[in-house]
Formats: C-alpha cells, structure tokens, sequence
C-alpha cells in the first residue's frame, strides 16, 4: 500500500531503497560501538520494555531503540542495583537468557529500568561496580 502512494506522489523506489539502507546501517554502527550493550528499557510512566543498545560513558547511561533509533535517553545515573526479575518480567524479557534487572537512580530523583542477559550482569553495573580489593589498595601498602 505505501508503495503505491510513493510510486503516485512520484518518488522513486531507488530513492526508498538509499533511506531504508541508511537505518539498517546506522543500527548496525550502534551495535559495533565499544562497551555496547544490548538491553530492554522500561521507562518511568510506562509498560513495555523497549529493546535497544546501550553505552555508559563515564556517569552517563546513553541509550537509542531499535531498530529505528526513535526513542533515545542520556540519563545521568547516581545508584544501580541489580536485581532477579519476577515471573511476570521474565515471561516479558523471555528473549534474553537468563535476565537481569538494573534499578539504575537518576540523578533527578527517578529510576529507570534496564534489562540485560545474564552474561552481561557485570557491564551492566558500568562505574557503580563492585571493584576487587586489589584496585582500592593503595600502591606499596600491604
């Protein structure tokens, strides 16, 4: 149907063709970037978990959807804790393995959630991760 209305308004196909190989182009850059990380956003206000990409960069938890990139956040983000969803979110995250939530505190005072597998419980924490004795030490002290 929206094809025949391009083809009536006069846009070429070739023209249709350039856009849409543009968006697939551009998802797939984000998915190459270092550090990312694909999740599932839920929103404050909302329902439904919104599959998309991430990076943390320093504080900052940068996000964009998939596949058309028409939702996006830069959260700056003060607390993250990781928790097990309940049956009900895993029955809705039922295409990552074994997921994990973080509870990420923005800095304005609300939460957002954000859904990983399993494997990426550790990168999901970004800045706020534990850390091992050996890099709180000071160097030279026992």
């Amino acid at each position: 149907m929206i094809w025949a209305i391009l083809i009536a308004l006069g846009v070429p196909l070739w023209l249709c063709a350039i856009a849409i190989l543009i968006l697939v182009l551009r998802n797939r850059s984000l998915r190459q970037r270092y550090g990312d990380l694909p999740v599932r956003v839920l929103r404050p206000g909302t329902k439904r978990w919104v599959r998309g990409h991430a990076v943390w960069v320093s504080d900052v938890f940068a996000w964009r959807a998939s596949p058309a990139a028409w939702k996006e956040g830069l959260e700056r983000v003060a607390s993250v804790e990781t928790l097990a969803p309940s049956e009900e979110e895993r029955g809705k995250l039922r295409a990552l393995d074994d997921p994990v939530i973080a509870r990420l505190g923005l800095q304005e005072g609300s939460e957002l959630l954000v859904a990983v597998s399993g494997t990426d419980r550790a990168q999901v924490r970004g800045p706020f991760g534990e850390r091992s004795p050996a890099s709180t030490s000071k160097p030279g002290v026992a």
